[in-house]
């Protein structure tokens, strides 16, 4: 894979996702010459671990601190989204 579309690492989930589906909407025209799409592949497939990783992230933060009966930090529970 080559570097010429590394991702920076202070892109945002939404910069990186927006990019991600022009990549993907450009793929699926069809019109792309074979080597454009295999480095448009490639950028893709960079994007979507960033934003992967992005989510995780973000899962971690929202993550709930569960508090023991002496009020210190015992660990941390998935939140919960309903």
């Amino acid at each position: 894979m080559s570097d010429a579309f590394a991702v920076p690492a202070d892109l945002s989930f939404e910069d990186a996702l927006s990019r991600l589906e022009t990549i993907v909407s450009r793929l699926e025209s069809g019109q792309a010459p074979l080597e454009e799409s295999i480095a448009l592949y490639e950028e893709g497939a960079r994007l979507k671990a960033h934003c992967e990783s992005r989510l995780k992230a973000a899962q971690l933060r929202v993550d709930k601190i569960v508090v023991g009966s002496d009020g210190s930090a015992k660990g941390l529970e998935p939140a919960e989204f309903s």
